[in-house]
Parts: structure tokens; C-alpha cells; sequence
């Protein structure tokens, strides 16, 4: 017997092994450098600190050697506090700019089909600030993808730093027992990969398989597939070793107390996936009440686990709010027509489910993100580890914009900006295991880092591509903010030029395939 989770990799393989277009050799960004020096910014930092500067950041050879306060604010910085700079070192002048570390996209396809080209990808990636992506599922194909992940690492490509999770039984002909799925982790460790994507499986096979992946200390995630849900939530793959989960799928069923089956209608049918949104967008309703015994009960177990949880709020956001999603700003100028057609309603492409979505079902996510932020802020407060993915490439999301909007949600959900920075920076380093490398501007980590116009604790939009309104004193409307450089192992890209690359490469897509129009349109008279 072969299960669904193969078979579901195997459709997604269909939609994006074929007629790949791999990523280009680098020729953007500079660096290393024998010595770079940013001056004059200030520093909000991964750990969770308050702003602080203006400081001094020198870099030697892609290793952070100082971070040097020069100063306080609005008063003229002393030269004799500055590092000196040694013959032929970079200068950045970074006064009035804010200084971060490199963003961690924690749930980063690689493209959604096909026919996006990874140089996309990356570009509007990098252009948003994130230098690091954990590719969950490796839907291109696991060799693909490692490929991709080694000429990253050796800064052949313009790309963020890729931690590969390859599908669970990617590769194989199908996992029919604990030894199958035993044989198959190790092999998928001899890769080189990171870590495993599951989406569940028979509970023998899937402890068989966490367990291995556990003793050989490789990361996983999981997205508790309705399928296989009630085999086993996140109670049971958090037991068995499970790192990490995605969205929320598992977590909720893990709280029902009244039930054992998600109350889905008589006429439903998983393939169709108007049916398994909609449906979804109530489960939260359907498990324990915020408090009660039960919900306590399951979020100190994933706490004592050492659990990380990976919302992904922004790639349901059109459940609750299509037209909000459908219109975004960017989809005009940054969108591919390919990408644009891949989100209109279909039976067939994965996260276009507009079958007839409408208040009702509106209604009803909006009251599941209630819940669902609840737990996931009280889950922070509590000490919990939250990190920041995307997901994007479906449901109206894209790359880069779909990330600074995670982190918008995760404001909404009660985070402060510090913590909503924190998540997006060294809890996704953490989780990772990469936190003596990245995740904060520290003497000894890797120079992976970001530089802002503009204050993105005062207003997160400052980190979207497209900038934030703002009125000027001369009542002139401008865009503010952007991410201007993006730091990836001490190479500097100048990350404004990356994305007019992006906008280069929509307005030619457009001029072959035609604008993007509305679902609907023109026909509508």
C-alpha cells in the first residue's frame, strides 16, 4: 500500500520538477571585504533589545569583529570613538539608517510551479531582508534543491543560505513499514540534508522515522495533513521527536475534548479544496477553550519539549480577507502572469480554492486567527519558541512582501515589534541550530545583516519592498523605508537594484504573456 503523503508529493513534483529554470551565476552584490565598516546606525538586534546607537559594525572577512557604540543621539559622534579603518576597507555611512540581523524565513518554497524561475525567488527574498530560508519539502526535487543550497554557500548565486527539509519519502517508491522509513532517513541524511518535511504517515512509520531522524540530529517539520490527523496530532510527533510544526494543522485536533474526529459534513471530499479550507477555517472552535484544563494541558507539554511553533499566519490571510489579498499593491508590478494564473480559482492548482468563497467562510477564519494568535502569543509569553515562515508561492502570497506581512501578524496576534523581530531573526536561528552563527550581531558571527531607511520598530510596512506612505511637511506624498542593503556573508547587495531586477523581469513576462487581470474579468458584462 502506498499512503497519501506520497501521493501528494507526487503531484506537487508535477508541478515544478520539469523545465526548471535553476538560478543564474552571481553577478550582483560586493564582498567580502577584507574589512567593512557600517557607521553611524542603530542597532536593534536579534536578542530582543531596545534600539541602541549610533553604532559601529566592523566586519573582516565575512566574522563580526566590533560592535562599537560611537555616540548618543542628536549629538555629533566623537572620531576618536570610532574603529579605525584599515587601507582599501568598505565604508557604509549608515547614519539614520537601522540596522538588523539578517531575516530567517522559516517555511521558503523555491517556487510554487514550474515555470518560476529561482532567480525570482531569490531576488525578491534577498530584496526583503532574508538571508536565510528553510526550504520545507524540497518540491523541485531533493538534489535540485542541495544543489542550489552548495552554490549558496559558496556565494555562487544571488540566493539567501538554504537549509534543505526534504519530503518525507521523497525519492522512494513508497514507505510501507518502520524499516522502509528507517533505510530511507539515513539515506536522506547521506544526501546532505538538513532535516525532513512530513505530513504524517501510518503512527508506526512516523515514529520509526522521527526517531531515526532524532538520533542522527537533523531538524524536522511537520504540516498534520488532515489525512492523517487523527492517526496522531502534535501531542504524538512532539513524543517522538518532531522539532517543529507547521501552520497549526495538529494543534488544535490535539486540544479537541469532546470528539475524536474533526466535524466534517457527510458531503465532503479532501481533493476538493474548497471543501478542506473551508472546513478547516472552524476547527479551532471545535477544540478546548482558551484556559480551560485542556488547552493548558497541551501547551506545557510542547513547552517542556523545547517545541517551535511556525504559524505561517499570511498564507491564510485570504481566508479571511480575499479581495485584501487578491489586491495587494505588489501583485501589479512584482507578480509574474505565470504566478498570477497558478492563484485563480482552479480545481486543480494547489491553494486556489475560490469555488464560491465568500462572507460566510470569511467570517468564520476570522474567528479561527482569534483562537489560533491567542495560543501561538500565549505560547511566546510562556517561553515558548515562535519563528517566522511564509510559505509563500500560493493563495495569493508572494515572496519577500508575504514574509514582512508574517511579521505584521505576528504584531497582531500581540507581539511587541522587538519580539515580532526577535522571531523573525534568532528564534528562526535556534530552531535551526544555526544560532552560533546568525541570528544576532554579535563579536563572532557571520556578517549576515539588514540596513533600513527608515524605523521598523515604529512601523513594520518600512520593510515591505514597496515602501510605506508618508506625507512630508511640504505635503508631498512619498514612500519611505525599503530594506537598502541586505548583508549575506559579508557580500553587500544593494537590495532596492534587486528588486527593480524583479520588476524587469514582470514587465517582460508581461510583455510576452499579457497583464494580470482580475478572476472574472472582462467577461463580467
Amino acid at each position: 500500500m502506498r499512503y497519501c503523503y506520497t501521493l501528494l508529493f507526487v503531484w506537487l513534483l508535477s508541478l515544478s520538477v520539469s523545465a526548471q529554470t535553476p538560478a543564474p551565476d552571481r553577478t550582483e552584490g560586493e564582498g567580502p571585504f577584507d574589512q567593512l565598516i557600517i557607521r553611524g546606525a542603530i542597532l536593534v538586534n536579534g536578542n530582543g533589545a531596545p534600539p541602541m546607537g549610533p553604532v559601529d559594525i566592523v566586519v573582516e572577512n565575512n566574522v563580526i569583529k566590533q560592535v562599537q557604540v560611537v555616540g548618543s543621539p542628536g549629538v555629533e559622534i566623537s572620531e576618536s570613538r570610532r574603529p579605525q579603518a584599515k587601507e582599501g576597507a568598505k565604508i557604509i555611512e549608515a547614519e539614520g539608517m537601522y540596522l538588523l540581523p539578517g531575516f530567517i524565513d522559516m517555511h521558503g518554497h523555491i517556487g510554487s510551479i514550474k515555470s518560476i524561475p529561482a532567480e525570482y525567488v531569490f531576488k525578491l527574498w534577498m530584496g526583503h531582508g532574508i538571508t536565510t530560508i528553510r526550504e520545507p519539502g524540497s518540491f523541485r526535487g531533493r538534489e535540485w534543491t542541495l544543489d542550489h543550497k552548495k552554490r549558496s554557500a559558496k556565494n555562487e548565486i544571488t540566493a539567501p543560505r538554504i537549509v534543505s527539509y526534504t519530503g518525507f519519502g521523497m525519492g522512494s517508491d513508497g514507505i510501507d513499514s518502520p524499516e522502509d522509513a528507517v533505510k530511507w532517513v539515513r539515506a536522506n541524511a547521506d544526501a546532505g540534508s538538513d532535516g525532513i518535511k512530513f505530513f504524517g504517515a501510518r503512527p508506526d512509520i512516523m515514529k520509526a522515522a522521527l526517531e531515526e531522524n532524532k538520533k542522527l540530529g537533523l531538524g524536522s517539520a511537520c504540516h498534520h495533513a488532515q489525512t492523517n490527523v487523527t492517526w496522531l496530532n502534535v501531542l504524538n510527533s512532539s513524543e517522538w521527536g518532531l522539532t517543529s510544526m507547521e501552520h497549526w494543522y495538529g494543534l488544535p485536533e490535539a486540544m479537541f475534548h469532546d470528539r475524536i474526529v474533526q466535524h466534517y459534513p457527510v458531503d465532503y471530499n479532501y481533493q476538493n479544496e474548497q471543501n478542506r479550507f473551508e472546513e478547516a477555517g472552524k476547527l479551532w472552535e471545535q477544540a478546548a477553550e482558551p484556559g480551560s484544563e485542556k488547552w493548558n494541558e497541551v501547551m506545557e507539554t510542547l513547552l517542556s519539549r523545547d517545541f517551535t511553533l511556525d504559524p505561517t499566519f499570511n498564507i491564510y490571510e485570504a481566508n479571511r480577507d480575499l479581495m485584501r489579498a487578491r489586491r495587494a499593491e505588489w501583485h501589479d508590478d512584482y507578480t509574474l502572469p505565470v504566478q498570477w494564473d497558478f492563484y485563480a480559482p482552479s480545481k486543480v492548482s494547489h491553494g486556489s480554492y475560490w469555488h464560491a468563497w465568500g462572507t460566510e467562510q470569511e467570517v468564520s477564519w476570522k474567528n479561527n486567527y482569534k483562537l489560533w494568535m491567542q495560543f501561538v502569543n500565549e505560547y511566546k509569553n510562556k517561553g515558548g519558541r515562535v519563528t517566522t515562515g511564509s510559505d509563500s508561492g500560493y493563495i495569493y502570497q508572494l515572496y519577500g512582501f508575504a514574509y514582512i506581512r508574517e511579521m505584521e501578524l505576528l504584531r497582531e496576534a500581540g507581539f511587541h515589534p522587538l519580539e515580532v523581530i526577535r522571531s523573525a531573526t534568532l528564534m528562526g536561528a535556534e530552531a535551526l541550530g544555526l544560532d552560533d552563527k546568525i541570528g544576532t550581531i554579535e563579536v563572532g558571527k557571520l556578517a549576515d545583516m539588514v540596513l533600513v531607511d527608515a524605523n521598523p520598530v515604529a512601523d513594520l510596512k518600512v520593510l515591505y519592498g514597496t515602501g510605506a506612505i508618508r506625507l512630508t511637511e511640504e505635503n508631498e506624498v512619498i514612500r519611505a523605508g525599503g530594506v537598502h542593503y541586505t548583508i549575506k556573508d559579508g557580500i553587500v547587495y544593494n537590495a532596492k537594484e534587486l528588486l527593480k531586477d524583479v520588476r524587469e523581469m514582470v514587465k517582460e513576462a508581461k510583455e510576452k504573456d499579457g497583464d494580470i487581470q482580475q478572476p472574472g474579468y472582462p467577461n463580467w458584462d
